[in-house]
């Protein structure tokens, strides 16, 4: 399976937001969208996962969803979006509410993404009593739980401090060696994108078009041993970043 994005485009009334975006993603790859501020990372996530439509061009799917995907397409959002009330498992369980899951299965599938993710010890627990870098635990293993075809995640360790950002880039590295999952992932971080992404998608600031697609040939959990070149990675990144980077920060300072 692939997804393919065909020629997207998008205005906010007479603002272009996005402009001749094309690019796939293979399964089991991770790609990731980086790029300066208010250049439309977000929306195009969002234009892929349904949640906002293209004012041109085509998202699509090739080859056959899994028999055993229960939702296509899901999203892990960088404020954990997990309901207060709930429990850890209750809020997992929550994506599995509006199917004909049989309740024998829905718990074999909770307890299966809790252990995946290690959670399992936490399971009764509320969000209060959870760390930011567990909370994001628990937003992940509720988009494992749907078994997604492609996940799609809008900066998921953002809010986090530097070394909960680090654990969680491990776990996410150990996840995909085990799942082989398919993700988007957007990103202001160049160092994230640098070890998560298979490829690496280049946005210029407003209307955001792409720069470039940059490859990074090392195994992903070959990575923690390629620090160096990952540096020059990042320093491409950057290199290809800066300038447009500093137009689009004089842009928003010029707009308040």
């Amino acid at each position: 399976m692939e997804l393919h994005l065909n020629n997207i485009g998008h205005k906010y009334n007479n603002l272009d937001v996005l402009k001749e975006i094309s690019f796939s993603i293979r399964q089991g790859e991770i790609a990731c969208i980086i790029g300066p501020s208010g250049c439309g990372k977000s929306t195009l996530l969002r234009i892929m996962g349904g949640l906002e439509t293209a004012t041109c061009g085509d998202v699509y799917i090739s080859g056959e969803i899994p028999s055993n995907t229960i939702n296509p397409l899901t999203f892990v959002f960088q404020d954990f979006a997990l309901l207060p009330w709930r429990s850890v498992e209750a809020n997992i369980s929550l994506v599995l509410e509006d199917h004909p899951i049989p309740t024998v299965q829905r718990k074999e599938i909770i307890d299966s993404v809790l252990a995946r993710t290690k959670l399992s010890d936490f399971k009764k627990a509320l969000p209060k009593q959870l760390s930011g870098g567990m909370k994001q635990r628990v937003a992940i293993a509720r988009a494992l739980a749907v078994n997604p075809a492609f996940m799609l995640l809008d900066e998921p360790l953002s809010a986090l401090d530097s070394q909960t950002r680090e654990l969680l880039m491990s776990d996410l590295i150990d996840l995909w060696q085990r799942e082989n999952f398919t993700a988007c992932y957007v990103t202001h971080n160049l160092n994230e994108a640098v070890r998560l992404g298979h490829k690496i998608i280049v946005l210029s600031r407003r209307p955001g078009t792409i720069r470039r697609i940059v490859e990074i040939p090392i195994p992903l959990e070959e990575r923690h041993n390629h620090l160096a070149e990952l540096e020059y990675s990042q320093q491409v990144l950057w290199n290809l970043m800066r300038d447009e980077a500093l137009a689009a920060d004089r842009e928003l300072s010029n707009a308040d």
